[in-house]
């Protein structure tokens, strides 16, 4: 729904009712992913795509169904035709289960206010019930960037139930399914929401203002990450250097580090290589309940590096959380294919897949994400780690500080660079202190 926010909200100001199809489930390979939607008006407008053009059709004819004879919720499934691999279906071999209901925006004023910080940029959720008692189908419930509540139907036990599932996705800021209730005296009915999640951009944080920082500034702007570059060294970290970033700062890494906000979405790419940022700094880094931690370095680099984090206390389960030598193995040499190379392999962890050429593999190209079931519990490795090496742990978040003088922040938008000598160096060997 929230991938055509800024047509929605017009339409909803405008008070004009319209259809709205969704992908509520994905078997095999598919296109585009679960909660990506298309609306369509009384005139017969259409905004959106479910399927790059594959079934947009059949679904336009649904919706305008839907829409005109004011029906209930209704659920269509579209696969694959063996017979006329032209019929209605998906030719990437996929299937799809899509969600149509009819939405009037004067019954459920609240809408407007999620697709308003939707289409401005800011974090927001909505929570549709896609799939239990006929009464609650097609319910939808709103939350803003602060968790808080609006416009729902459902009891207040169910409200509470969905209003926590839908809390934790817009912190995880993850478009998913998410069953609930059917065991509970507070929300006895068991129910399917789908928790469409605008979320604010992840972070990139760079560490070491080098030319393959700038490289990998633009390849993470690129990707939509809002990008820092922190350097310790002034004369170094400017803007004029880092056009790609959307700020740089100066100031020692780890400091900087433990001052900033971080999520499970942050990826942190350290490409300093010098021992006395390195160490402070991944010291810090592997404790945090970020998504991705990478070290540049070479394989000596790298060994030395262990060994000296080993001293400072981090543990044999933190250390395997770090990737390095940083990237995957693309033979990459210049800035730019290494910055393809730290970004392959973010966007690798990120999705949880091997990395390997998609013809050395077999099975969907597309993979459908798991569902996020509140009942159900996460497998651990012995360590009490997820099975795939993150905190199970809601993340904190780490406030910013704006009083510290010794950081010198310059917005993307400057000119000019701030100069100051940086503090003196705090790496210091410690005992090991396990």
């Amino acid at each position: 729904m929230l991938n055509i926010a800024d047509t929605l909200h017009r339409w909803c100001t405008e008070q004009r009712p319209f259809a709205l199809a969704t992908i509520v489930d994905v078997t095999g390979s598919a296109p585009l992913p679960v909660g990506t939607s298309v609306a369509v008006d009384a005139d017969g407008t259409a905004v959106g795509s479910i399927s790059g053009g594959c079934v947009e059709g059949a679904v336009y004819e649904l919706c305008q169904r839907v829409l005109e004879d004011r029906m209930a919720p209704q659920r269509a499934r579209f696969g694959y035709s063996d017979e006329d691999a032209f019929a209605v279906g998906l030719t990437c071999g996929g299937e799809l289960d899509v969600h149509v209901q009819r939405v009037d925006p004067a019954a459920q004023p609240h809408l407007a206010g999620a697709l308003t910080q939707a289409a401005n940029g800011q974090a927001a959720a909505v929570a549709q019930v896609v799939d239990g008692p006929a009464h609650l189908l097609g319910g939808l419930l709103t939350l803003d960037g602060d968790g808080r509540l609006s416009g729902t139907d459902l009891d207040p036990g169910t409200s509470r139930t969905v209003t926590g599932h839908a809390q934790a996705l817009l912190r995880a800021g993850r478009t998913a399914l998410s069953t609930c209730g059917g065991a509970s005296v507070t929300c006895p009915e068991q129910l399917t929401v789908l928790v469409h999640v605008a979320a604010t951009r992840p972070r990139l944080l760079i560490f070491g203002a080098i030319d393959f920082a700038a490289a990998l500034a633009q390849a993470g702007r690129f990707l939509g990450y809002r990008v820092t570059v922190c350097d310790a060294r002034p004369v170094f970290a400017t803007t004029a250097r880092f056009p790609h970033a959307d700020e740089v700062v100066v100031d020692w890494p780890h400091r900087y580090l433990a001052q900033t906000a971080v999520d499970a979405r942050t990826a942190i790419c350290v490409l300093t290589h010098d021992p006395k940022f390195d160490i402070p700094l991944l010291r810090l880094a592997l404790t945090l309940p970020v998504g991705y931690v990478g070290a540049m370095g070479s394989r000596r680099t790298h060994h030395e590096r262990l060994r000296l984090l080993d001293e400072a206390g981090i543990t044999a389960g933190q250390l395997a959380v770090m990737h390095s030598p940083i990237g995957l193995d693309l033979g990459a040499r210049t800035p730019e294919e290494t910055a393809v190379s730290i970004t392959a392999e973010i966007i690798a962890h990120t999705n949880r897949t091997s990395g390997l050429p998609l013809s050395q593999r077999t099975g969907p190209i597309h993979r459908t994400p798991p569902r996020h079931d509140h009942h159900r519990p996460t497998r651990q490795d012995a360590a009490g780690r997820p099975a795939h090496g993150r905190s199970t742990a809601q993340p904190p978040v780490l406030p910013s500080r704006a009083d510290d003088t010794g950081r010198v922040t310059v917005p993307a938008a400057g000119t000019d660079s701030a100069r100051h000598s940086p503090p003196p160096s705090p790496y210091v060997s410690s005992p090991r202190h396990r």
